[in-house]
C-alpha cells in the first residue's frame, strides 16, 4: 500500500524527497518540483478548478487541497470535494498568491488570461504533500 501511495505522489509532483513513516508520507522539494503539476493542470484543462480549490485552501503563504490517490496514481490530478473513505492526498504549497497565479492562472474561456515564469517565485517557496495510507 505505501508504494502505491509513493508512486502516485511520483506522479504528480516527481523528484520528491520523501519520508516514509509508518501510515504516514511526507514529500518536500523546492518548486520544480511543482512543474509536472502545472504541465497536468494544462493539458487536463482544468485551471478554473484548479485555482477555485487552491483559492478556498490558502491562508497566509500556504495553500492547502487534497487530491484523489487513485488518479494520481493514474497520473492524473483530481480534486474531491471531501476526505475520501479511503483517505486523500494532503497537499501543503508554500508560496501564497504568486504560486497560484503560477500553477492556475485567471483565465478567459478557458484560456490564461497571463502566465507567470517559476524563476519569478522566490527559490525558498517549497512544496509538501502528504498521504496516509
Amino acid at each position: 500500500m505505501v508504494e502505491r501511495v509513493v508512486s502516485a505522489i511520483e506522479k504528480i509532483f516527481p523528484g520528491l524527497i520523501m519520508d516514509i513513516r509508518g501510515d504516514r508520507i511526507e514529500a518536500y522539494n523546492g518548486p520544480d518540483a511543482l512543474r509536472s503539476f502545472h504541465e497536468l493542470l494544462r493539458r487536463q484543462m482544468i485551471l478554473d478548478t484548479a485555482r477555485s480549490v487552491m483559492l478556498h485552501g490558502l491562508v497566509g503563504d500556504a495553500v492547502t487541497f487534497q487530491l484523489n490517490k487513485q488518479a494520481a496514481y493514474m497520473g492524473k490530478v483530481s480534486f474531491p470535494p471531501e476526505e475520501e473513505p479511503l483517505g486523500s492526498l494532503h497537499v501543503q504549497i508554500t508560496g501564497g498568491m504568486r504560486l497560484i497565479d503560477w500553477l492556475a492562472p485567471q483565465t478567459e474561456n478557458g484560456v490564461p488570461i497571463m502566465e507567470t515564469e517559476l524563476e519569478e517565485l522566490p527559490r525558498e517557496d517549497a512544496k509538501k504533500a502528504e498521504g496516509h495510507v
